[in-house]
């Protein structure tokens, strides 16, 4: 009873952090670390925005971040059901991108929605075998010019903090 137990317990763990790294990936700009959740065929559906590889969504999604000024990825009230080598998950996700600036500021577009994943362990690697994204509440802010412009630490990309303090 203990090992299942253990088991099921370090597959959750493996599987959350997989969907941290799904988030660090996107707002790094780190498309290795961003494709790394998906197996090699694996699939998703983002609505009526995406539906295919999550290789091809991954280019997808890059190019509509590029198209930002920021974004954060945030992953909560993640639920993982274990069988195996195999899973399911919901995980609640939230999306913040700020477009860059034009006439009268910016824009902060806020996305909330879920992941139900389906996952699989292959040689010893959890990771999406297919992804639904599940839309519950989208809405936008104006943001003023001085506002927009403001100068932040983090970045997009190696350069950001994190990479030195995390190994």
């Amino acid at each position: 009873m203990l090992t299942f137990m253990t088991d099921t317990l370090a597959a959750k763990q493996a599987i959350t952090e997989v969907l941290y790294r799904y988030c660090r990936g996107l707002d790094r700009m780190d498309r290795a670390l961003a494709l790394s959740v998906w197996h090699a065929d694996g699939t998703a559906r983002y609505e009526e925005w995406f539906d295919g590889t999550g290789a091809a969504f991954v280019d997808w999604v890059w190019r509509v971040h590029a198209e930002v000024l920021r974004h954060s990825n945030q992953i909560t009230n993640v639920l993982i059901e274990v069988d195996g080598d195999r899973a399911v998950s919901e995980s609640y996700v939230t999306v913040c991108l700020r477009t860059k600036p034009h006439e009268g500021g910016a824009t902060d577009i806020e996305s909330r929605g879920r992941y139900l994943d389906r996952w699989s362990r292959r040689d010893g690697r959890w990771a999406i075998e297919h992804r639904q994204y599940v839309d519950d509440i989208m809405h936008t802010v104006a943001v003023p010019d001085d506002a927009a412009a403001a100068i932040t630490s983090g970045h997009r990309d190696r350069d950001d903090p994190s990479y030195a303090f995390l190994t």
